[in-house]
């Protein structure tokens, strides 16, 4: 009798924990197609790709850490650290659980010099060298968390409003952000002061959208994955060397084509009728 009360006791343990297992892996199967539908993450400087970022990142949380203590994050008036750029995902916030990421309307990247966030990473998710590339030494300017859009149905300056909040927030003025001159042909006295970022100089920081006066930021940071378009090899800017380097070693007439007009001389087509 004692073996078959221990024996039903130890199927219903077993069937338990079968279950127990199946209904966690279905819950973690749920969490990280959530995960994938998030929105857009931005990550701190020199992380690596995403994918890469990811596999890399051990969760330690140094980098929030690091971000939170740096001393120009403390308040002069309390001795106390403010509130960080950098946060650590938990439950709930649709990132993957644990790694660093920021939200730039709500902090953004103050662009630290000695860049400890990164130099604190013990794995090589975040990556010194990724900021190195030009001097040889981190520089933050180097920094590519993403790429400042502007979108120009809600930003004042596009209405004739005279405004230059992200231009002046900018820490690389007149690089990453300038102001295009144009006139104003429906008053005919007035100019428009319009805001242009350059994707080789913006760094992603994200200080132009925390300044933005809008009450929904008309210029905002993406990742630039979702920020930037791609032409493809085989369009070439042929005046460009660096650009050449882009495709290697082909030259333009060796790029394939798309389509049989592509792929034609212009004396073959152009005096031909419309064709559909």
């Amino acid at each position: 009798m004692g073996h078959s009360g221990n024996r039903r006791k130890f199927l219903a343990t077993t069937v338990q924990s079968v279950g127990l297992t199946a209904l966690g892996g279905l819950l973690w199967s749920g969490y990280t197609d959530a995960v994938k539908a998030s929105p857009p993450v931005l990550r701190p400087p020199g992380a690596l790709k995403e994918e890469d970022f990811l596999k890399a990142c051990v969760k330690c949380g140094l980098c929030a850490e690091a971000c939170r203590n740096r001393e120009s994050n403390i308040d002069q008036e309390t001795g106390k650290p403010r509130k960080s750029t950098l946060k650590m995902a938990k439950g709930g916030d649709h990132r993957l659980i644990g790694t660093p990421y920021f939200i730039a309307r709500d902090v953004p990247c103050y662009m630290c010099e000695d860049i400890p966030c990164t130099a604190a990473c013990p794995s090589g998710a975040l990556d010194l060298a990724r900021l190195s590339e030009k001097k040889g030494e981190p520089d933050i300017n180097e920094a590519r968390m993403g790429l400042a859009v502007v979108h120009k149905e809600s930003c004042i300056a596009f209405w004739g409003l005279q405004c230059d909040a992200c231009y002046r927030a900018c820490p690389l003025l007149d690089e990453a952000i300038t102001l295009e001159y144009q006139k104003n042909d429906r008053t005919g006295k007035h100019a428009f002061l319009l805001p242009v970022v350059h994707s080789d100089v913006c760094t992603g920081c994200g200080l132009c959208e925390k300044a933005c006066v809008t009450e929904k930021a008309a210029i905002f940071v993406l990742p630039r994955e979702y920020a930037t378009g791609k032409a493809g090899d085989h369009y070439v800017k042929g005046w460009d060397e660096q650009d050449q380097r882009r495709v290697g070693n082909r030259k333009i007439e060796e790029i394939e084509t798309r389509d049989v007009r592509s792929s034609q001389a212009p004396a073959e087509y152009l005096n031909k009728e419309i064709e559909f």
